[in-house]
């Protein structure tokens, strides 16, 4: 199988991309990251050569990063379907699966994994609150939304999915177009797709992007294979393929031990496993800003410990 992953950030999430894409490398993919971006190329890309529409950084030997610039105004929460769209048409038309990752995840577990995961259709992972009845009344309230549009149901749900990660097979592209074409119509109920968290999480569309993936599920033709919330390590210590820091302070933004000490927030595994994946090949930061950070964690791990 030929595989292409992508995904977007902008200002600091630079870090989690090159995270990212050392936990990639360390566990075995081989092949091209796409990544989408506003602004600067992060520090650790000042060798990335221009291509036709893209910058490319050479990472190792059958290792690439092509830099995408970007210039919609969307969140790019609500841009994700139309990348992943537009990367396949555009970059890797060849490509047999591709799949999208958050820029706060890295890879905890061998990458053969995934390319078999997507063979057995819509790779998703269950949210953090992934329980969602089929009868719960966002679902009703979605589907009366889009069902003025003519889309309907084809399957119940029960699981709610988190959509920091997709993993999409060639015959199931088609998910894409449904998730892209929801968010299109959902626009003029939240106000534009500038707009990620819209009012409190009572509203149904309180999570534009996230919610809009959940009604695809319900709605789309394509098969889906599904893992529960160990999937993205938010069983409190069951995670075995990714870790995604969902934390509103992202790893390479947190003070360790100064969270541990004031707000009795230990350092995650999401946060440990950032910092297993920032020194190489690509470094994140350099030696002895990396050796800080460390420190940082183990101090923050240490009084966790002992508060616990």
């Amino acid at each position: 199988m030929t595989s292409a992953i992508c995904t977007l950030f902008e200002g600091d999430y630079h870090r989690g991309v090159g995270a990212l894409c050392n936990s990639l490398y360390q566990h075995g993919y081989r092949g091209t990251m796409y990544a989408g971006y506003r602004g600067q190329l992060p520090p650790w890309a000042a060798g990335a050569v221009s291509g036709k529409g893209y910058s490319e950084l050479i990472i190792e030997a059958q290792f690439l990063v092509r830099f995408v610039p970007l210039t919609t105004e969307a969140h790019f929460g609500n841009y994700k379907p139309d990348f992943m769209l537009s990367v396949w048409r555009d970059h890797c038309p060849g490509a047999d699966a591709l799949f999208y990752f958050d820029p706060d995840i890295v890879v905890v577990c061998r990458w053969s994994f995934f390319e078999e995961w997507v063979e057995g259709g819509v790779a998703l992972c269950a949210d953090v609150y992934a329980d969602m009845p089929a009868s719960h009344p966002f679902r009703r309230a979605w589907l009366e939304y889009f069902g003025q549009y003519g889309i309907q149901p084809i399957r119940e749900q029960n699981i709610y999915f988190n959509s920091g990660f997709v993993g999409v097979a060639k015959q199931n592209a088609g998910f894409l177009t449904t998730w892209q074409q929801l968010l299109q119509l959902l626009e003029p109920e939240i106000g534009g797709l500038r707009n990620f968290r819209v009012h409190g999480r009572s509203y149904p569309f309180n999570i534009p992007d996230q919610d809009a993936m959940n009604v695809a599920t319900m709605t789309s033709k394509e098969s889906l294979s599904c893992v529960g919330r160990q999937g993205m390590d938010f069983e409190g210590g069951g995670g075995y393929i990714m870790s995604h820091a969902v934390d509103s302070v992202k790893p390479w933004r947190k003070k360790m031990l100064w969270a541990t000490l004031t707000k009795a927030q230990r350092p995650s595994r999401a946060d440990k496993a950032f910092l297993r994946h920032a020194s190489s090949p690509i470094r994140v930061y350099g030696p002895l800003h990396l050796g800080l950070k460390k420190l940082d964690l183990l101090a923050g791990s240490a009084v966790g410990r002992y508060i616990g």
